[in-house]
């Protein structure tokens, strides 16, 4: 049972070559723009034509290039919750709702539409047509669409993108009561790490039309195994290591020698720690503390970002190395220490990776030279 998805797409500049396979309930398909997400939820629902590979549901086989078997979009039992929504304008919700049911009778049309829109929270607008209705609406009326077939999977495309934040935290609320309640699957497109983390129980990581990583969503940020799967899940801080000793390597980038918690893995060339996962201390004995001074720090309304650079005589010459962030009640202690700061990556939090040919500095492929200019 679950989902199997192999699928091979080619366009010009851009190839689509995707394979996961998951059991659980709500799988997370996370990456930056342009990496082939939304092309992936269009091919799997039979949308955008592939050119070789397969899609199994729950033992049943919506397409296998092998076998030549290509079902039609309508035969899939699917439902699909586009990022734009794509709503018709000339019907009323009522009718948006009940667009593809097919032959059933108008009892049972109407009976189904109202069960739907009582669980999206829009009785009594049935009536109203898109332009009528805010964002949040339009976006519930999609949602309502979607599941009013009785789908075996959903497919949710940025279903938050176009939401401010206030609308974004109630639709997200809804989505989680609605997916715990579908007895079906759940394909999340995003790339709001926090987002995808909050929904989904299993997440597959996409770069550049190809799965970079997969798995339990708590495995995946924790212990992502190579450069581009801790990028894309937020990692700032990355650099090439060689190893010195058996929890022991020296960061090249950074120009030091730093303590891990466990072992080298062998294939493992480099490091990354997440820019949450620095902290300041005052005491230069703390295992992998090293003098540093701010080069830039930019003010967020409740975390600082500050861009660091390590006083060591092996440093590179880059414009910082580190990236940190804390909080404002934090700063505001730490603004005032005399210079240099000290500061410290533990060796828990540092993360043991595979540089799979992202790295490209020691700041995690940025130019320094162009970091953030606001000086707080």
């Amino acid at each position: 049972m679950g989902l199997r998805v192999e699928v091979r797409r080619v366009l010009p500049g851009f190839l689509l070559d995707l394979d996961f396979s998951s059991e659980a309930k709500i799988v997370g398909i996370l990456g930056n723009s342009g990496s082939g997400k939304t092309m992936s939820l269009r091919a799997i629902a039979g949308l955008e034509p592939s050119v070789r590979g397969r899609v199994e549901l729950n033992g049943r086989t919506l397409f296998d290039s092998a076998r030549r078997i290509n079902l039609p979009p309508q035969r899939r039992h699917l439902g699909f919750l586009m990022q734009d929504y794509a709503l018709f304008p000339h019907l009323t919700v009522a009718e948006n709702v009940a667009f593809g049911l097919g032959r059933v009778s108008a009892e049972e049309a109407r009976a189904r539409v109202m069960e739907q829109l009582v669980a999206v929270q829009l009785q009594g607008l049935e009536d109203r047509r898109p332009h009528q209705l805010s964002g949040g609406q339009q976006q519930r009326v999609a949602l309502a669409r979607a599941l009013i077939t009785k789908p075996e999977a959903i497919l949710l495309d940025e279903p938050l993108s176009a939401l401010d934040v206030h609308l974004r935290s109630q639709m997200e609320a809804l989505l989680i009561e609605t997916l715990s309640a579908f007895p079906g699957v759940a394909l999340y497109v995003t790339h709001n790490l926090e987002e995808v983390y909050r929904l989904a129980e299993e997440i597959v990581i996409l770069c550049n039309g190809k799965r970079v990583g997969a798995g339990a969503k708590e495995e995946i940020f924790r212990r992502p195994q190579t450069v581009t799967v801790a990028r894309v899940t937020g990692c700032k801080n990355f650099s090439r290591v060689r190893r010195i000793g058996e929890r022991q390597v020296e960061a090249l980038e950074w120009g030091c020698a730093l303590r891990l918690q466990e072992s080298v893995p062998e294939g493992f060339d480099s490091v990354g720690i997440r820019a949450h996962h620095l902290t300041f201390t005052a005491n230069a004995e703390d295992p992998n503390t090293f003098p540093c001074a701010l080069v830039r720090s930019i003010e967020g309304p409740f975390r600082m970002t500050l861009y660091l650079k390590l006083l060591l005589a092996q440093a590179s010459a880059a414009h910082h190395h580190l990236q940190a962030e804390i909080t404002r009640e934090s700063w505001e202690s730490l603004r005032n220490r005399p210079s240099p700061w000290l500061v410290r990556l533990d060796p828990c939090r540092i993360m043991p990776l595979r540089n799979d040919g992202d790295v490209r500095d020691g700041n995690g492929g940025s130019n320094n030279s162009t970091a953030p200019s606001v000086q707080a």
